[in-house]
């Protein structure tokens, strides 16, 4: 496997970071997951753009350009020969000193990895999956802002810890208030009476590229879409549920908190919109080969 790290690609051996860099020390960094489908990249800009933002969020100054970033991941995964793949984009703020400060770290490193990826069992898609709530809640946006896709995932990691001690994949997060935020590493999305809801940004869900094409995809078709807030008791009385991730991409979810969803199996607009989706990941995209 070829690695990007720090301009240039090297072999897996060979691609190390030293012990003191503060991506590792504090969690000090930003990431983005990507997808490439049929030897394109899907919505590789928007992924670029959401890691400047979160960069200028943590006054993270990222040692090249959207541009060069954008050429970097493309030639990864040309490097890799690889026409379908999970691409991981790392940003950290460097090697610095033991101490907290991020004054010490002089350099930001860029790391670029090319592989596959499988977040769930592949027949769950075809079943849909049961989620419970958890007791973890959400970052406050006073204290660790949602939208930054930062490597401190330590919030979402105990919630995982608490479905995976539940027997399930995924959790419910909710926010301090009591609201729907998302799952662990997914954005959640319900159907009542035909129409799509899904959690507002404010409540504590990451701007998600998966989320907004799914919007996107449902109101093309006719589907009114909004962003409430909204209960566990909306969940429980929903006539679907789903959850979207660039990894995890749409994954039906069939029952909450021992809550059968609807019929308890996918329903119709879940599947319209897997289909649009995967239609669409065909045809669009930064091309790999040209």
């Amino acid at each position: 496997m070829k690695i990007f790290l720090d301009g240039k690609l090297c072999n897996e051996r060979e691609a190390k970071v030293s012990v003191f860099d503060h991506g590792l020390l504090y969690g000090d960094g930003i990431f983005e997951g990507i997808r490439a489908y049929n030897g394109r990249v899907f919505k590789l800009k928007e992924h670029i753009d959401r890691l400047f933002y979160s960069a200028k969020a943590i006054l993270l100054e990222i040692p090249m350009t959207h541009a060069e970033i954008m050429q970097a991941t493309v030639a990864t995964i040309r490097a890799n020969k690889l026409r379908d793949a999970y691409i991981r984009l790392i940003v950290t703020r460097g090697v610095g000193t033991l101490g907290l400060n991020p004054r010490s770290c002089k350099s930001p490193s860029v790391i670029i990895i090319a592989g596959k990826i499988q977040v769930y069992p592949a027949e769950l898609y075809a079943r849909g999956m049961d989620i419970v709530t958890v007791p973890t809640v959400r970052n406050l946006h006073s204290a660790l802002n949602p939208a930054i896709k930062s490597l401190n995932y330590l919030n979402n990691i105990l919630a995982k810890i608490e479905a995976n001690n539940a027997g399930v994949e995924e959790a419910v997060m909710l926010n301090a208030d009591g609201f729907v935020a998302e799952c662990t590493a997914d954005n959640l999305f319900i159907v009542k009476n035909g129409a799509l809801f899904t959690p507002p940004l404010s409540a504590g869900a990451l701007y998600g590229v998966t989320r907004q094409t799914v919007i996107e995809l449902a109101e093309q078709s006719g589907v009114k879409v909004s962003e409430p807030n909204l209960t566990r008791y909306d969940l429980f009385n929903a006539d679907e549920c789903f959850v979207t991730g660039t990894g995890a991409e749409i994954m039906p979810v069939v029952k909450i908190d021992g809550r059968v969803i609807g019929t308890g199996k996918p329903g119709a607009l879940t599947r319209k919109l897997v289909e649009a989706y995967h239609a669409l990941t065909k045809v669009t995209g930064e091309p790999i080969y040209k």
